[in-house]
């Protein structure tokens, strides 16, 4: 059964700069060896200072992003404070692992990663399909291309590199996942995320056809 659902074959990176965080993704999503859709948006922005990336079933990746949305908002209501990264890490975690135990016959499997600025800094977490949940001091990178991503960052990444520096590296990661696995291409988006929040700096298909 799980076979028959629109999945990511995903790319995602996340990279903590100097002055920010980067997001990156492809923009493929295939279902089995079929490709589905060229145009998939991979990056999406929970608040002002709040990004995440998804990668895994379509569906409870759209449902747990709306439903964080939604509960970061409610908490900002009743708190009339904003909410801090970590306190999103969080809530995204335990929204997947409450997704991943329910009693049915396909489970929810979907990863996140989780970028943002608040008054503590950069802040990049890595939430596993268990609803694990990681605080990543440098770089992270999910789904299937995410190997050949990791041999990019261990290559080329240095401590505390500027934003437009790491801006290329994403794009570096991205681009040599999209060589290597089927799963992941047709496009990246980018966006950055500073102390004046959530920015998309690139958005750019790739498509190749035989004339």
């Amino acid at each position: 059964m799980e076979d028959n659902l629109t999945r990511t074959g995903t790319t995602t990176v996340g990279i903590k700069c100097k002055d920010g965080v980067i997001l990156a993704a492809d923009k493929r999503a295939t279902a089995g060896h079929m490709i589905v859709d060229k145009r998939a948006e991979k990056i999406h922005q929970l608040d002002s200072h709040i990004a995440i990336t998804i990668a895994g079933l379509v569906s409870d990746a759209q449902f747990l992003t709306k439903l964080a949305r939604a509960e970061i908002q409610l908490k900002k209501v009743r708190t009339h404070a904003p909410v801090t990264i970590k306190e999103a890490a969080n809530l995204l975690a335990n929204l997947s692992y409450a997704n991943i135990r329910k009693l049915t016959m396909v489970p929810g499997i979907v990863g996140f990663l989780v970028g943002g600025v608040d008054a503590e800094g950069g802040h990049l977490y890595n939430i596993g399909v268990d609803g694990s949940i990681t605080e990543e001091e440098d770089y992270t990178s999910d789904g299937s291309g995410s190997v050949f991503a990791y041999g990019v960052f261990e290559t080329l990444y240095r401590k505390d590199m500027p934003i437009e520096e790491g801006m290329k590296l994403a794009m570096k990661a991205i681009n040599a996942a999209l060589q290597r696995d089927s799963a992941s291409g047709n496009g990246i988006d980018i966006i950055t995320i500073t102390k004046d929040g959530v920015k998309r700096v690139l958005s750019k298909k790739l498509e190749v056809k035989v004339e």
